[in-house]
């Protein structure tokens, strides 16, 4: 049995609750109760949502959790000298904290991430930098695991936490049952980004973003000005037009981005050679792929799959 405290305070968010979803689901797959959650809050009773209801908590206490979040908020709010205590005790007593979104905020400032590498919602990281100069704040990482202390990015980033939990906990293929349960994708790796290369390009009109949705879809082709123009129904020469209006990039740089990240992820996953990413997102071959990484990320795949692999062996 695992036992999770789940700590909240009053305008908690409650997408947070994800989490839980996803441990219940997991109860359900495995068919045993292997997690147990238990709301907390400082002083036990109801505590009042952003979404304006009410929950039921148990206060702070002796009783010691197998996993312990950290709920988190829409606006930052100073952890109380009570959470700071419970956090820090935790620390020794707990085999992991979790804490996503803006949590980790408040894990910082009772000094429980210093040295450490972690995640944060994107909006935040440069604050929490700034605020804490001895984490070392990778805001570009959906989760990150370091030791004990599991962070993550904000909102949906949550699922793919508790997912990657119950991978830790139960095995491959019940996480993926659970995913399947959620309809969501099987878990994205820590080192894949918080931002979407479409929703980066965020177009206006339905033509562009069809021949984005079918680039996308079909990145082993060409993917040439004359194909998508056609996807679009537009000449090569409206469409190219059109698509630097609406995205500000030219359509190779956009397609660039795409094939990007998508190689990113396949390497996470850790399950394909270089050499067959490169041909499944369309680079032909892996020196074209690292150009590419460079331009796009700064670093080539083999730095990226380096770290996916650093990450896969701490969670373990």
């Amino acid at each position: 049995m695992q036992e999770i405290g789940f700590v909240i305070f009053r305008d908690f968010q409650v997408m947070g609750f994800t989490a839980i979803t996803a441990f219940e689901v997991a109860n359900l797959i495995a068919g045993a109760p292997f997690y147990e959650v238990t709301l907390l809050s400082e002083n036990g009773g109801p505590v009042r949502s952003s979404a304006g209801f009410d929950v039921e908590t148990e206060a702070f206490g002796e009783r010691s959790f197998d996993t312990l979040f950290i709920g988190a908020g829409h606006e930052l709010h100073p952890a109380s000298a009570k959470l700071i205590d419970y956090m820090r005790r935790a620390m020794t007593t707990s085999q992991r904290i979790a804490a996503p979104c803006i949590g980790a905020f408040s894990l910082a400032e009772a000094g429980l991430l210093d040295g450490r590498r972690v995640s944060t919602h994107w909006q935040f990281a440069p604050e929490l930098q700034a605020r804490f100069p001895g984490l070392k704040v990778e805001q570009d990482r959906i989760y990150i695991v370091d030791g004990p202390i599991w962070t993550s990015a904000g909102m949906t980033a949550t699922i793919d936490l508790a997912l990657a939990m119950i991978e830790h906990d139960l095995g491959v293929e019940v996480a993926r049952s659970v995913a399947r349960k959620l309809v969501v994708y099987h878990r994205r790796t820590g080192g894949q980004s918080q931002f979407s290369a479409l929703l980066e390009l965020d177009p206006k009109s339905d033509r562009v973003q069809n021949a984005l949705h079918y680039a996308k879809a079909h990145l082993r082709n060409e993917l040439s000005v004359e194909e998508l123009a056609e996807v679009a129904r537009l000449s090569p020469r409206q469409f190219s037009r059109a698509f630097r209006a609406e995205t500000g990039q030219s359509p190779a740089k956009a397609i660039e981005q795409l094939r990007v990240e998508a190689a990113r992820e396949l390497i996470g996953d850790g399950r394909h050679s270089m050499d067959e990413i490169a041909v499944e997102t369309g680079f032909a071959d892996r020196e074209r792929m690292r150009r590419a990484f460079l331009r796009v990320l700064g670093q080539p795949p083999q730095t990226i799959r380096r770290h996916a692999r650093a990450a896969a062996k701490t969670a373990a």
